[in-house]
């Protein structure tokens, strides 16, 4: 399996394993959004606005759950990877911490695993 082959979590996991907690996090919620965008298109949600710009990650959060694709409490840990993601992804590195990084990389895997697109 080359590199690019390797599943994108998987791919935090190395980051985070080598003390690159930041970087995995900005990663993890990437896959994260994506897996939310295929979703919508399984479950027939609307990935855009009716002025054609993608909606934000947290928008099709409350959409898959209006959709019946999983329930609000799934969608409340969704959000809080969510929330760890763009923190990373703004330079806000001390909201959270290396533990939390792992542990969302680790939920997002299982998301994924037992919510397919």
């Amino acid at each position: 399996m080359g590199r690019d082959d390797v599943p994108k979590p998987v791919q935090a996991s190395e980051l985070s394993d080598k003390g690159y907690k930041d970087a995995a996090a900005v990663l993890t919620g990437g896959v994260l959004e994506a897996h939310l965008r295929a979703l919508c298109v399984k479950c027939g949600v609307a990935t855009d606005m009716p002025n054609g710009s993608p909606k934000k990650a947290t928008l099709l959060n409350v959409d898959l759950v209006k959709a019946s694709a999983y329930n609000s409490i799934q969608s409340k840990a969704i959000e809080s990877w969510l929330a760890i993601r763009n923190a990373a992804a703004h330079g806000e590195y001390t909201k959270y911490d290396a533990a939390g990084v792992s542990n969302m990389i680790a939920a997002v895997e299982s998301f994924i695993a037992l919510n397919p697109a």
